[in-house]
């Protein structure tokens, strides 16, 4: 049965995994940058630097730094559209997917200490409807 979390708890677990993520001995990514990731790697492409900058409504020099730093990192790089030069597409790398992996495995723990953490009285939302 699958049960749903609160938002205080989804808050919880984003800010278990930032914490996880800055404190571990890896890649720190700013909101900007990792939105930029989790669209790339979360997302159907082919991505250009244009449909970022439009998906996520910032402009493109922004999403140009916010590659420049993924790209310093290995977790994405950009080459040239074959089919349109003046065009940048946007692709993964196997270190951005092991990040990406990385990065679900400790959301995963997160959310269990959550779920763990969780006040005895607090039945999730779909215990409450069931019973």
């Amino acid at each position: 049965m699958a049960t749903q979390s609160s938002p205080d708890q989804l808050v919880g677990i984003l800010r278990d995994t930032v914490v996880a993520l800055v404190r571990r001995d890896g890649p720190d990514l700013s909101a900007r940058q990792l939105g930029v990731f989790l669209t790339v790697y979360l997302t159907d492409g082919p991505h250009t630097v244009r449909g970022l900058a439009a998906e996520l409504n910032v402009s493109k020099p922004a999403i140009t730094r916010a590659l420049d730093r993924l790209g310093e990192l290995d977790l994405a790089r950009r080459k040239v559209d074959p089919m349109d030069r003046r065009s940048v597409l946007v692709q993964r790398t196997l270190k951005g997917a092991s990040f990406l992996r990385d990065m679900r495995s400790i959301m995963a723990q997160a959310e269990q200490t959550a779920r763990e953490s969780a006040p005895a009285g607090e039945a999730p939302a779909e215990a409450r409807r069931a019973g």
